[in-house]
């Protein structure tokens, strides 16, 4: 059975057909230049003229032939990758909609459990505001993972124009840690500026910005395993560049991950033992609203359990 789908396979189909075409081309070759030999010794026994019984244009013939069958060589490799391609992002798909129902049912048991049990049992006052905060936090997270899909539609559109204000950057991420820091309270996050000036100014769409924030920090603290997750937060300019970059001491990234980690629905398999944890659709949100402000993402990490930096980089004139 195995050998059976090891034949039938894509990527052995399409190397056997590439031998094929090659092997058709060089016999062919072979069988006309040997032709050629066996016509022009036949028109020397009896004293023909050469150019009468052979064609002239022998090797433009052969020259066409190979540069016809080269172009069908790149149509079949052409074919062949946009093939792998699709069928990659099929995969991933199809990963993200098992993760992402998983995402979506979890939060929904857990309510109708909480609601059983306000029916079943009596309960103090609080134990109801217990519950009642679990309720809200699931509710929060089934509200963000809506959000998420809805945002990544929004954003990927090519006539979204959003209101860009000239905002101090700094002002802005203070800002937002503060406002939400309920989500980052078991988290030390700490903002540093390296260039010289007090304020920063970017024109920015505030609600993209926020959103990009949010996916980046709390992708940061997801995949922590610290007791204490830290975020580091600087700003630097450099080579009429704004580098904004956010360093934690999470559980690192592998360097084959390291570029695929911005795809979308793409997430990053088993790592010290833990399993991916988000949609695959967080990152990818934060690079096309970072294209949007002219700017992009890059990650860098040393490795498993080494932390990861991601380095929002903008364009930037004094």
């Amino acid at each position: 059975m195995n050998h059976s789908k090891w034949i039938f396979h894509p990527i052995f189909i399409f190397i056997l057909s590439i031998i094929a075409l090659i092997l058709s081309l060089f016999l062919y070759i072979y069988w006309y230049v040997e032709a050629s030999e066996g016509l022009n010794t036949l028109a020397q026994k009896f004293n023909l003229n050469p150019d009468q019984v052979l064609a002239s244009q022998t090797w433009v013939v052969i020259v066409v032939l190979s540069i016809l069958v080269g172009i069908i060589l790149m149509g079949i490799m052409f074919i062949f990758i946009y093939h792998q391609k699709t069928y990659q992002v099929y995969r991933l798909q199809n990963n993200f909609i098992n993760n992402f129902t998983h995402e979506l049912k979890t939060p929904v048991t857990s309510l109708k459990l909480y609601l059983e049990t306000f029916l079943r049992y009596e309960l103090t006052g609080e134990e109801r505001k217990k519950y009642i905060r679990y309720m809200l936090s699931d509710i929060a997270r089934l509200s963000e993972n809506i959000s998420s899909i809805l945002n990544i539609a929004k954003i990927e559109s090519k006539s979204y124009k959003g209101e860009f204000i000239e905002s101090d950057l700094i002002y802005v991420i203070r800002q937002f840690c503060e406002n939400n820091k309920h989500l980052f309270q078991s988290c030390k996050i700490s903002i540093c500026n390296k260039s010289s000036d007090e304020s920063i100014l970017f024109s920015i769409d505030l609600s993209l910005f926020e959103m990009l924030l949010m996916n980046i920090l709390t992708n940061a603290i997801k995949y922590n395993n610290s007791e204490v997750p830290c975020i580091d937060i600087e700003f630097e300019k450099k080579n009429r560049k704004l580098l904004i970059s956010f360093s934690d001491n999470g559980i690192g990234l592998e360097k084959a991950d390291i570029k695929k980690i911005f795809k979308k629905f793409y997430q990053v398999g088993k790592a010290d033992n833990m399993s991916a944890r988000g949609s695959g659709i967080g990152l990818n949100i934060a690079q096309n609203i970072a294209k949007i402000h002219k700017g992009k993402i890059a990650a860098i990490s040393s490795g498993i359990g080494k932390g990861t930096t991601f380095i929002l980089a903008l364009p930037f004139r004094e």
